[in-house]
């Protein structure tokens, strides 16, 4: 129950989507912006899941996750509770070498933010860096979905 991941601004976003190998629309929102207890609801077209988060470790890419699946129509309803505003983003897959890139494209307010998470087993695990991979943002707030959801335009 501890979410071990790193984050990156995408470099090259047309060389990076063209290794995509599925791509998930996805809704969240947050019941609890407090940085040491994010509350989200999410919801793709196959399922939706409340997770509980909490505060990450000094380096930002540490920290405790917790996370149940729960109906759509329980989902639909917990958004009306939503602070802040409402993300919408569209995640690909992208694989390189032995993992697999989480790649957000956010819309809406966040148009033309696209980061790339890469989820580790260790803190201490090596990962290679595709080419399309550019600044790290690790453990920086602003690029936390709690915080965009709650600022309301990209950094």
């Amino acid at each position: 129950m501890v979410e071990i991941e790193r984050k990156f601004f995408v470099s090259n976003h047309d060389e990076c989507l063209r290794h995509a190998t599925k791509s998930i629309h996805i809704v969240q929102g947050y019941l609890s912006l407090d940085p040491s207890r994010t509350v989200r609801v999410r919801k793709t077209d196959t399922k939706s899941i409340l997770t509980i988060k909490g505060k990450p470790n000094i380096g930002g890419d540490t920290r405790f996750e917790w996370e149940k699946e729960i109906s759509p129509d329980e989902a639909t309803q917990l958004f009306d509770l939503c602070l802040g505003q409402i993300i919408e983003k569209t995640r690909h897959l992208v694989p390189f070498q032995s993992h697999c890139f989480e790649v957000d494209v956010f819309s809406g307010n966040h148009k033309g933010l696209i980061i790339a998470e890469i989820e580790l087993q260790s803190a201490e695990e090596k990962v290679a860096l595709p080419p399309w991979i550019g600044k790290e943002v690790t453990g920086d707030l602003r690029y936390y979905n709690s915080m965009l959801a709650k600022e309301g335009s990209k950094p």
